[in-house]
């Protein structure tokens, strides 16, 4: 047989397969005019809720808003409701829920998305090998559909209430097996809905212990262990005052740092129904006390106290205002954060000089001897050596070293007004730095002493308070102060002074 026939061979048979299929819808598996029922179109939203106007031309297409969450999962079953100052738990043990939490919870509910419907009538065999009989989570909640001026949260027609059960996990993609409640079908949903479920009630509960923030507050009590002390001040662009056990003003860094300190110590855990009321007898007597008050709303009040459970010291925190009580396991270092000295709120600023008044600087040696004077030339306005020998100042770094000096500050504050200077090396034969007007006068003065023992890279200090200072050696090494790095053209011999 030739190539030719062949062709025409496969082409009768090609024909002989059309007539056939033909035929046999003709004959009435597929009758004229007949349709195969097309496959039920499965919701691809797991909350498949129609706005009540849907289809008049006065849709808002405005995202449903979820009000309340019943969880039931293996961690245990938590009940959650939204309220004006934000979602709380309602249940097994009521209390302020972390906000930013659930409404991620309630964001991932409703943008949640449906794969594909796996089965349409599934037996029991079915929904056990999809781990749905009995399912591994049920998740009920309530939401409602915005009107177009943002509300319609009263309104029963927009209220939906709905149910899902969710199986186990896709070890191939990690999506969920899904059903809903009154609907039979399995569906396919995102893996990234499992993240959003699966806590027990602790896990849902608000963290913050100390909602507290430095730059809405006026007053700050501490009574703990070993100091307590109070800081104030008129309104918040005023700076602040220790006001007890002594009066000074007040480092703002370093109160800023202690409201911070309380501030990021959320709660670790949770007392149980069990050991609550021996926390709650502990805290009748307090090791720490904090008051905070801001400048509007209400005073915060927390007590802090040790507790032994089971052989092991924690720590536990109430705070009793703003709102409910809330009871929570905080960090031990909590102790050492608020437990300071008066000395912690001194400036740390080493020199007090007043903007633009210097013009002139001197740099002691260490021991003693001729110091490197620079003076501001009033003629060029620029600065100028006058001695160990006169030449032209470099401008920059003059200028660099008169920043870095009024900028200084100490690692920490050691002593006020200490009897005798000298047991920690400051003496008029120290080395460092005086600041003087253009009449000669000195402004302030830096003494640098002797290494702090035990602390290689720090020294004592003194500056323009009366107070004993820790510096970081390694700042002051990187300050110009020798003349080839001050002087342009300067002698490379030139020692260290």
């Amino acid at each position: 047989m030739n190539s030719r026939q062949k062709n025409v061979l496969s082409m009768l048979a090609a024909v002989g397969v059309a007539a056939g299929l033909g035929l046999y819808a003709y004959l009435g598996v597929m009758k004229p005019g007949q349709q195969a029922a097309p496959k039920p179109e499965a919701p691809t939203a797991l909350l498949d809720i129609q706005t009540p106007d849907a289809g008049t031309g006065s849709n808002t297409g405005a995202s449903p808003v979820i009000t309340w969450i019943s969880l039931d999962v293996p961690q245990g079953k938590t009940v959650m409701e939204r309220r004006e100052e934000g979602w709380r738990i309602t249940s097994p043990r009521p209390g302020p829920a972390d906000r930013l939490l659930v409404d991620t919870l309630a964001r991932a509910l409703v943008e949640a998305k449906f794969k594909d419907a796996l089965e349409e009538k599934p037996t029991d065999a079915d929904l056990v090998r999809y781990g749905l009989k009995p399912p591994r989570a049920t998740v009920m909640a309530r939401a409602y559909v915005p009107d177009a001026q943002g509300g319609g949260a009263e309104d029963p027609s927009r209220q939906h209430a709905f149910t899902f059960h969710v199986g186990a996990d896709n070890n191939f993609d990690g999506s969920l097996y899904v059903q809903r409640e009154g609907d039979p079908r399995v569906y396919q949903a995102h893996g990234a809905l499992r993240l959003a479920l699966f806590k027990n009630t602790d896990g849902w509960r608000d963290p913050r212990v100390f909602p507290v923030e430095e730059r809405s507050l006026i007053r700050i009590e501490v009574k703990a262990r070993n100091h307590r002390y109070t800081l104030e001040r008129l309104t918040t662009d005023r700076p602040w005052e220790l006001v007890r056990p002594v009066e000074m003003p007040a480092a703002q860094k370093r109160v800023e740092q202690l409201v911070s300190d309380i501030h990021n110590r959320g709660a670790l855990n949770f007392p149980d129904e069990q050991l609550e009321p021996l926390v709650r007898k502990a805290l009748e007597k307090p090791q720490v006390e904090l008051t905070f008050v801001p400048t509007r709303g209400e005073t915060l009040r927390a007590r802090v106290a040790e507790v032994e459970v089971k052989g092991h010291r924690r720590v536990f925190a109430l705070r009793e205002a703003p709102g409910e009580p809330v009871l929570a396991q905080v960090d031990s270092s909590l102790f050492n954060a608020v437990d300071l000295s008066p000395l912690e709120f001194k400036s740390r600023q080493v020199l007090s000089v007043p903007p633009g008044a210097v013009a002139r600087i001197a740099i002691h040696p260490q021991g003693g001897g001729e110091p490197i004077l620079l003076l501001m030339s009033m003629d060029s306005n620029r600065w100028e050596v006058a001695s160990p020998m006169p030449g032209r100042a470099r401008q920059f770094t003059v200028a660099s070293l008169l920043s870095s000096l009024q900028k200084l500050e100490a690692q920490s504050v050691v002593e006020s007004n200490p009897r005798n200077w000298s047991r920690y090396g400051i003496t008029n034969a120290s080395a460092g730095v005086s600041l003087m007007d253009t009449s000669g006068q000195l402004l302030t003065r830096l003494w640098v002493g002797a290494p702090v023992p035990g602390k290689p890279q720090r020294v004592w200090a003194r500056g323009s308070s009366e107070d004993v200072l820790e510096l970081n050696k390694t700042t002051l090494d990187s300050l110009p102060l020798k003349l080839e790095e001050l002087m342009e053209h300067a002698p490379a011999a030139t020692g260290t002074p």
